[in-house]
C-alpha cells in the first residue's frame, strides 16, 4: 500500500510539474543562447560604432549578468514563485554585502568614473596610483591593469587611481623625451651641441617638427648639463631614450667629449 501510495504521488507530481520543469529547461536553454547572441551583437555594434575598447568589456559584461538575472527571475515565476519576494530580499542582500564591502564599492564607483571622463585608455602609458609606471592593459571593475617595460602586470586599485594625480605619458599621441647630459666644465659646449643634435637626426624615431633642440639646463658641482626634448610618436618613447642614451655617449667618445663623474679638489696650504 505504501509504495502505491509513493507511485500515486510520483505520477501527481509529473503530471503537475512535469511540463513546467520541461518547459523551465528549455526556457534556460534557450534563454542562455539568446542572451550569448545579444551580447555578441551589441559587442560588435560598439565596436563597428567606435566605442572605446576600454568601455566594450564593461558593458558587455554588465548587460549579460543583468539578462540573466531576468531570466532566472522568468523561469522562477514559471512554478508560480513570487518574484517580488526575490527582489526584496536581493535587496536586502544588496544593502547587506554594501555595507560590507564598501571600500569595494569605493573602488568600483571609480572604476566607473574612469570609464565616464577617461583620463586614459587601453594602450596608453601612464603613471597612476602614486608612481607605478606602464601600459594599460585594462580597466577592469576594480582594478586598473597595467603592463610594465619588464612585462609585470600591476593591479591598482581603482580608488587609489581617482586619489593620486594621472599621468597619461602618451595619450597626445607624440610625447617630449626628457633628455640630460651631463659634459665636463672643460669641453666645448658647441661641440657637444652639435654631436647630441646629430645623434637626433639619424635616430629613425624622432620627428623633425617640433624641432630637437639642446640648451644649458644648469652648472652642476662636476659638469654643465645640457637638456634636451626631441619628440617623437608614443609608442617609440623607450626606443627613443635608449636609442640617444646609448648613441650620444658614443658619439661624445668620438669627438672627444668626457662624461665628468663627481670629484673633489684639495688644496693643502703648507704651514711655516
Amino acid at each position: 500500500m505504501d509504495f502505491v501510495v509513493v507511485l500515486e504521488q510520483v505520477q501527481s507530481f509529473i503530471v503537475a510539474y512535469g511540463f513546467k520543469i520541461i518547459g523551465a529547461i528549455l526556457t534556460l536553454v534557450i534563454g542562455f543562447w539568446v542572451i550569448g547572441w545579444v551580447t555578441r551583437v551589441v559587442n560588435n555594434a560598439m565596436e563597428k560604432r567606435g566605442f572605446d575598447a576600454t568601455i566594450r568589456p564593461f558593458l558587455g559584461s554588465l548587460i549579460s549578468v543583468g539578462l540573466k538575472i531576468l531570466l532566472l527571475l522568468s523561469v522562477a515565476s514559471m512554478f508560480g514563485i513570487e518574484t517580488t519576494s526575490f527582489v526584496a530580499i536581493f535587496g536586502a542582500l544588496a544593502f547587506a554585502i554594501g555595507l560590507a564591502l564598501q571600500g569595494s564599492l569605493g573602488h568600483f564607483a571609480s572604476g566607473v568614473l574612469l570609464l565616464v571622463f577617461k583620463p586614459y585608455k587601453v594602450g596608453d602609458l601612464v603613471s597612476i596610483g602614486g608612481g607605478n609606471t606602464g601600459t594599460v592593459e585594462g580597466i577592469q571593475v576594480f582594478n586598473t591593469v597595467l603592463q610594465t617595460l619588464d612585462n609585470k602586470r600591476i593591479f591598482v586599485p581603482n580608488g587609489v587611481v581617482t586619489s593620486n594625480v594621472i599621468t597619461n605619458i602618451s595619450g597626445q599621441g607624440i610625447i617630449g623625451v626628457e633628455l640630460t647630459f651631463g659634459i665636463s666644465y672643460g669641453d666645448s659646449i658647441d661641440k657637444a651641441r652639435e654631436a647630441i643634435l646629430k645623434v637626433g637626426k639619424e635616430c629613425p624615431w624622432i620627428l623633425d617638427d617640433p624641432a630637437q633642440a639642446v640648451v644649458v639646463a644648469s652648472w652642476g658641482d662636476s659638469s654643465v648639463n645640457l637638456a634636451s626634448r626631441p619628440f617623437c610618436k608614443s609608442e617609440h618613447y623607450w626606443d627613443t631614450l635608449f636609442y640617444m642614451h646609448e648613441n650620444v655617449k658614443k658619439e661624445f667618445d668620438k669627438v672627444g667629449i668626457s662624461i665628468p663623474f663627481p670629484q673633489m679638489d684639495v688644496h693643502l696650504d703648507k704651514l711655516n
